[in-house]
């Protein structure tokens, strides 16, 4: 039996609402409220005052139809803070819009948007941890990624990288002391869960509450694999120096998907079109690294909930090693593959090539009867039904509210698939479905998955056969791109991927230079974990767990 919990106070958008609307509609329906214009790649930006950010954006989410918070970028100019939210529709992600809400220098203060995206309360936090941004009415406004400790904003012009870090003694003290768990007639239990449990799929520390043995309370402690990645990428060129970073955020062999996320912006940036034959080529390499992620998400989510080591477990990674080495024979690499390049790829299928095609032919013909074996020995198991069915509940609306995507969303019923909804590469091309479950569970999420398989493989098959068959005198794998790639000055663009565990997006701000003056990396398994206390509290630790792993999170690419 659940704790009885409040209804979350989520909006239910109206469907007609999908209607696009021009940028000067949009600029009559902010009214007053919009204090100026600006034009980003793909969406016009509002400036809009820090004291009505929420008026703005609850106007734009009711009455708009803009109901998914994708991104918030926080930087700072010399004269001002900036905050941007960078708003798309779940109908239609194609309509977008920014809602920028600039901060005095002296006093970096801006009014909170979570209680209009619940998801603004961890890119908040981060905002103000990294920017110094202060959000007023924020429910929680502390660090995120750094500990409380650390001293100034890596992120602000002035951050001294010199300045000594020091603990104070009272860091060191017990932390359970001052808490009511100490109290005599408390009824509560703290349990710490990491940040070392292998349940955790990285360094990922759970502090959690019972209420006897249930969970009344789950806060996740990030941070732990933080590694600057947007400030290394602040500081390399566009053209050769960023491209190696992107392998690194989600290691668990999404690299090329990661690698499609910053093309995808740079190329929209510097104007710069694919040839086909390079596209084909990049939609079979990022389907390749979605089955190969998909196995191990599987195979750790048995793993997680019942234990399955031997069976199940290594027959996701006898599977995903087939991947890897299709992968490896392609990219050269097996996980830091560096194979995009802005314009194309860096060199063409692998000689001889019927030998490279016979073998993706051969993994996929065998991946229905492998996909059988994992509903017989996963979905069809009674133990892992018993443990994941109508439990981890995500209602959608929920879901969309803070940001989640991937087989997140799509496990609660949410259609939606940037592969098909805001086309890019082959794929609008090619014939497949998206897979959604309507479950809104634990159980749901990993149907998602395998369903998703079953159509990765179907576009593997049809880009080979396309690659089989292009003439030789057109294969061309890279566009003319200039040596030096120096963006107009203040040109901004957000653009996204769906990769393997959700939308990867970019924001990148250009100044003129060969190197991005912001470069902000949002990350699926960020938004996607915050969603962790909705499906946990009133279940049990064992559900937690289950839940925690339905997620699919990797911690590199939640930190960051």
């Amino acid at each position: 039996m659940s704790l009885e919990e409040p209804e979350p106070d989520v909006p239910v958008v109206d469907e007609s609402l999908a209607v696009e609307q021009s940028p000067d509609e949009l600029a009559e329906l902010l009214g007053d409220l919009a204090i100026d214009r600006e034009e980003h790649l793909n969406a016009p930006g509002f400036v809009v005052r820090p004291d009505e950010v929420q008026d703005a954006l609850f106007r734009l989410r009711d009455e708009a139809g803009f109901d998914h918070c994708a991104c918030v970028t926080a930087q700072e100019y010399e004269n001002r803070y900036e905050s941007i939210y960078h708003l798309r529709k779940f109908d239609d992600p194609t309509q977008e819009v920014s809602v920028v809400v600039p901060a005095a220098k002296d006093e970096p203060v801006s009014r909170t948007a979570e209680p209009v995206f619940r998801t603004a309360d961890w890119h908040e936090r981060e905002a103000y941890d990294l920017v110094g941004i202060d959000y007023e009415g924020h429910p929680d406004l502390r660090r995120i990624l750094l500990p409380e400790t650390w001293q100034g904003h890596p992120l602000s012009l002035d951050y001294d990288q010199e300045r000594p870090q020091i603990v104070t003694l009272r860091e060191h003290a017990n932390p359970l002391q001052a808490d009511q768990r100490d109290e005599a007639d408390a009824d509560t239990m703290y349990l710490n869960i990491g940040p070392h449990h292998p349940a955790t799929h990285g360094v990922l520390h759970v502090k959690t509450v019972l209420d006897g043995e249930q969970v009344v309370d789950v806060e996740s402690d990030i941070g732990y694999l933080h590694r600057c990645e947007e400030q290394m990428a602040q500081q390399g060129t566009y053209r050769y120096q960023i491209m190696p970073y992107p392998d690194r955020w989600d290691y668990a062999s999404s690299g090329l998907l990661n690698e499609w996320a910053y093309a995808r912006a740079a190329e929209t940036l510097a104007d710069i079109e694919v040839p086909d034959y390079a596209q084909i080529i990049r939609t079979m390499g990022a389907e390749l690294c979605r089955i190969a992620s998909h196995m191990l998400a599987v195979g750790t989510f048995a793993l997680d909930v019942y234990g399955d080591f031997t069976a199940i477990f290594m027959y996701a990674m006898r599977d995903r090693e087939k991947v890897q080495n299709i992968l490896e024979d392609l990219t050269g690499q097996r996980m830091m593959f560096n194979y995009f390049r802005l314009g194309g790829v860096v060199w063409d299928l692998p000689e001889p090539r019927e030998e490279f095609f016979e073998k993706v032919r051969d993994f996929v013909d065998d991946l229905p009867e492998a996909l059988q074996e994992y509903h017989d020995l996963i979905s069809s198991n009674e133990i892992l039904q018993v443990r994941t069915i109508d439990t981890g509940v995500l209602p959608p609306e929920v879901a969309k509210s803070y940001g989640a995507t991937g087989p997140v969303v799509r496990g609660s019923g949410v259609d939606y698939d940037l592969r098909r909804d805001d086309p890019y590469g082959y794929y609008s091309e090619l014939d497949w479905n998206v897979a959604v479950e309507d479950g809104c569970d634990n159980y749901s999420r990993l149907l998602v998955r395998l369903r998703e398989v079953e159509e990765s493989a179907k576009i593997i098959e049809q880009c080979v056969d396309l690659l089989e068959s292009w003439p030789e005198d057109d294969r061309t794998i890279q566009a003319n791109v200039p040596r030096t790639l120096r963006p107009d000055d203040d040109t901004e663009v957000y653009r996204a991927v769906e990769a393997a565990k959700g939308e990867l997006g970019i924001y990148i701000r250009a100044d003129g230079t060969d190197k991005p003056a912001r470069f902000k990396i949002r990350s699926p398994c960020f938004s996607n974990l915050q969603t962790l206390p909705e499906m946990s509290n009133g279940e049990y630790i064992p559900d937690m767990i289950a839940a925690l792993g339905s997620l699919d999170i990797v911690l590199g690419e939640v930190d960051r």
